[in-house]
């Protein structure tokens, strides 16, 4: 029995505090959104990348009791427009090389926008046949691209740390000669799991190992050669050693375009190492997965499809929004045994002929992933999604054919990726017969971290660095979709400038010398 009568709606109208916005409101603001975004991207180049802000300025600007009756939506979006965007590092500008690049085109932008309206939940093929159907062409599409094998499992999940997270738990599973699901992974007479992972692998394969109790001691770190590739010799040599010592190896995880510096593991060799010793393969291809399709780079990168499970993230890449992200694992039926669970109330009935996505990772409810990656293939397609990787290959390689005619900077860790590591080291500290070779690095790692600062505070790009061999590097990559030769050139010319004024404020003081 209801406790208070309902409204009165006899003239056919819904109360203010209980409806949604009538539909012409909605498309009034709906215009006054579009038109923010077209503003934004019209003068995205006066735009900074970011602007260094006080976390205590920043938390004050946006603080504001909780309101109690509806603001005008004119109201919420000025301080969108004020408050909001002007202290986001802005990830979609065509000077954002920070990273990754998750450049959203704008075709995926209004499929975005699309999927929240009819916000469907694509958990099972019965609450989203058509969302499920999308789903199952779209990964189609990606692994005709990649050169993964079509008939493969496959979903689309948030992200890669993510996916590697669940290829694993399927591996791990696969592994052990008991059921996991009923037993768990302890208990007399259970092994000790061992992950294989270059050193320069994903932070999440570290991650994965904790969430799933294998434990960081576990991950083993395999050394990679001068290109920073894994050493397919040395992970055969810790998988023996492994054996010998009583360890179950539960994966090998490769890497196709690693996050420092964008190098790749020889696919093949490893997949023999595996192949040897009956261990599940997963390769990491989200950066460099892709790229397979860009006609520069035909032919010489690694085949994906020796791979046990294997993840690609369109996202980084092919200029779909966040979040996308493609799992793929071609033992058919192993992510569902380690994943599937159906209580009555999802018991939907389905003769096999159709997909509940559900069963193949822990997420129930999931979003409409795949219109965004539909519509952005669709508008683009493979030849001109092609066309636009090139086009930041070529970039990179501009800028670092700049860099190796300069003096006083070094591209240390070359890639066939759009990823350029530099390093800037001025002649003048190597010449100089007082300091040691360590004194040396010292100063110039330091030049590069005081570089890196600069550029980022000043708002022209964005950049992020890595720590490798040849000590601190800046890492520049190249990928939005909006991004041009004068962008880059532009960067160039700024991290110069930025670089000889560092260099003079440091020549000739005391922190010059320092120790010997």
């Amino acid at each position: 029995m209801l406790s208070a009568p309902l409204p009165d709606n006899r003239d056919g109208e819904i109360p203010e505090q209980v409806g949604d916005w009538e539909l012409d409101l909605f498309e009034k603001h709906g215009r006054e959104v579009i038109s923010l975004i077209r503003g934004h991207f019209e003068k995205i180049r006066d735009v900074p990348v970011a602007v260094p802000r006080d976390p205590r300025e920043q938390k004050s600007a946006l603080e504001a009791e909780l309101p109690e009756a509806g603001e005008s939506f004119e109201r919420v979006l000025a301080d969108t427009r004020e408050k909001v965007v002007p202290g986001l590092v802005q990830w979609n500008h065509p000077s954002f090389h920070a990273y990754f690049p998750t450049s959203a085109s704008l075709p995926g932008v209004l499929a975005e926008t699309l999927t929240a309206a009819l916000n469907v939940n694509s958990m099972l093929w019965q609450t989203s046949p058509a969302a499920s159907a999308l789903e199952l062409v779209v990964l189609r599409w990606l692994a005709t691209m990649t050169g993964y094998p079509e008939d493969a499992d496959g979903l689309l999940v948030t992200g890669a740390s993510l996916a590697n997270l669940y290829a694993l738990a399927a591996a791990r599973d696969h592994a052990l000669d008991f059921d996991v699901r009923e037993r768990g992974t302890g208990g007399p007479g259970a092994p000790t799991l061992r992950i294989y992972a270059s050193d320069q692998a994903h932070s999440s394969v570290d991650k994965a190992a904790i969430t799933l109790g294998t434990g960081l001691a576990n991950v083993v770190k395999v050394p990679s050669d001068e290109e920073y590739r894994m050493r397919p010799d040395l992970l055969d040599e810790a998988i023996r050693h492994d054996l010998a010592a009583g360890f179950r190896p539960l994966a090998v995880v490769a890497t196709v375009g690693t996050t420092a510096v964008g190098a790749a593991d020889p696919l093949e060799r490893i997949a023999e190492v595996c192949g040897r010793h009956g261990v599940w393969l997963h390769v990491d291809a989200a950066y460099g997965g892709l790229f397979r399709i860009a006609p520069s780079l035909a032919g010489a990168l690694e085949d994906l499809a020796v791979g046990d499970s294997m993840v690609v993230n369109p996202q980084k890449t092919l200029f779909v929004p966040l979040d996308s992200t493609a799992l793929y694992c071609r033992r058919r039926g192993a992510l569902a045994r380690t994943f599937r669970l159906v209580p009555e109330y999802l018991n939907s009935g389905h003769d096999g002929e159709t997909s509940d996505f559900m069963d193949l990772s822990p997420q129930l409810g999931r979003g409409f992933r795949a219109l965004k990656v539909w519509w952005v293939i669709r508008t683009f397609g493979r030849a001109g999604l092609a066309s636009r990787l090139d086009r930041s290959v070529e970039m990179a390689d501009w800028l670092r054919q700049c860099a190796s005619r300069h003096f006083d900077w070094t591209c240390p860790a070359p890639s066939a990726y759009p990823l350029v590591c530099l390093r800037y080291e001025p002649e003048v500290v190597h010449a100089d017969p007082r300091l040691s070779e360590a004194r040396k690095r010292e100063i110039i790692d330091a030049l590069n971290a005081r570089i890196l600062r600069k550029v980022n505070a000043s708002g022209t790009a964005f950049l992020s660095h890595a720590v490798i061999r040849d000590g601190y590097v800046l890492r520049l990559s190249i990928g939005n979709i909006r991004t041009v030769r004068d962008d880059v050139e532009r960067v160039w010319h700024e991290l110069n400038r930025i670089a000889e004024a560092e260099l003079a404020d440091l020549t000739g003081t005391t922190a010059w010398t320092g120790p010997a």
